[in-house]
C-alpha cells in the first residue's frame, strides 16, 4: 500500500534531524551545482570559439558573441563566488573582484590550453586534425576546465573549483584536482581512469595514458585540516619531470617522489621512489605465455 504523503515528509524531515551532514538548510546559501556546470560549459565556449556551440561563430559575429558571453558569465561568475565567500571569506576580496580577475586571465590562458592541443595532434598519429583533438579528446577537454580551476584555486575560492574539475571528471573519466600544478604541452591519451592528485606538479611536455595514478600514500584517520578543510601537512602526490612519458596503469605514490625529465614509466609499474632524469622503470621478471588456441567441443566462443 502506497504510504501517505504527509507521512512519507514527516519521515524525511526526521532523517533531516537525525542523519546530519549531507543537508545543509541553515546558514549560508552553497554554490549551485547545476550553476557551476553551466559557467563550465560556457567558459569553454571562450577557449574553443566555434566548437562548443551549435551554431558557427562567424568573425564578423565574434566580438559581440564574445562581449555577451563575459558579460554573462561574469554576473554569474560573481553570485556563485559571494556564496562559497560567505562561508569561507578570502582576505581583502569580494567576489566582483575575484570574477574580474578570473575572467581577465582567460587570455592567457588560452595559450597554455593551445599548447595542449598541439601536443596532442603531434604526439597521437590517429589524430586527423587540431579540429578533431578539440572536438574528440577528452584529456583536451579535462585539462581546459583544470587550468581554469586552478585559477580560481590559487585565488582562494573554496567550492568553486573542485566542483569545475568533478564536472569534467563525469565527463571525461579524468580526475585532475584543481591544485595540481601542470605545465605546458601536457597531453593525456585516452584518459579514462587518470588520477593526478592536489598538490601534484607536472612539467612542460608531459605524457600520461589511461589509468596513471598520480597518487598519495594513506593518510591517517584524523587528518588536520586548515579552516577552508585543505588537509594540512605539505606535499603529498608526486613531481614530474620535463619530457617524462608514463604508460598505461602506472601509479606513482608519494610527495617525495620525484621522476627526473626524460624519463619513460612502463605500464603497470608501482612506484613509491624516485627516479633520476633519462630513466627508463619498468617491471622485470613478467611472464607471458603465448600458446595455440585448442577449442574443445562444447566450449563457449567469445
Amino acid at each position: 500500500m502506497d504510504e501517505p504523503d504527509d507521512s512519507l515528509v514527516a519521515r524525511l524531515l526526521e532523517s533531516y534531524e537525525r542523519c546530519g551532514g549531507i543537508e545543509h538548510v541553515k546558514g549560508a546559501s552553497l554554490p549551485s551545482k547545476m550553476a557551476v556546470a553551466a559557467l563550465t560549459q560556457d567558459l569553454l565556449y571562450l577557449i574553443f570559439p566555434g566548437f562548443i556551440s551549435e551554431h558557427q561563430a562567424s568573425s564578423s559575429d565574434l566580438p559581440r558573441e564574445t562581449a555577451q558571453q563575459l558579460s554573462s558569465l561574469k554576473k554569474r561568475l560573481q553570485r556563485e563566488v559571494a556564496k562559497s565567500l560567505a562561508m569561507y571569506p578570502v582576505p581583502d576580496k569580494n567576489a566582483a573582484d575575484i570574477a574580474h580577475a578570473f575572467l581577465a586571465t582567460l587570455p592567457d590562458l588560452r595559450c597554455l590550453v593551445q599548447t595542449d592541443v598541439e601536443a596532442a595532434f603531434q604526439g597521437d598519429p590517429a589524430a586527423s586534425g587540431r579540429e578533431e583533438v578539440v572536438l574528440a579528446y577528452p584529456g583536451i577537454e579535462a585539462v581546459a576546465v583544470c587550468r581554469m580551476a586552478h585559477v580560481l584555486y590559487e585565488m582562494g575560492v573554496a567550492f568553486l573549483p573542485r566542483m569545475m574539475t568533478e564536472w569534467a571528471h563525469s565527463r571525461t573519466g579524468i580526475d585532475i584536482h584543481p591544485g595540481a600544478t601542470i605545465g605546458t604541452h601536457f597531453f593525456i591519451d585516452h584518459g579514462t581512469g587518470v588520477v593526478i592528485g592536489g598538490t601534484a606538479k607536472i612539467g612542460d611536455r608531459v605524457r600520461l595514458y589511461q589509468g596513471v595514478g598520480l597518487v598519495a600514500r594513506s593518510l591517517a584517520k584524523n587528518v588536520e585540516r586548515d579552516e577552508q578543510g585543505h588537509a594540512l601537512g605539505g606535499k603529498r602526490h608526486p613531481t614530474i619531470g620535463d619530457d617524462v612519458t608514463i604508460y598505461a596503469n602506472a601509479t606513482i605514490v608519494g610527495g617525495d617522489t620525484t621522476i627526473g625529465e626524460r624519463s619513460i614509466i612502463g605500464g603497470n609499474v608501482w612506484l613509491t621512489r624516485s627516479v633520476p632524469p633519462d630513466s627508463v622503470v619498468s617491471i622485470d621478471l613478467q611472464q607471458v605465455s603465448i600458446h595455440p588456441k585448442k577449442r574443445l567441443p562444447g566450449d563457449w566462443v567469445i
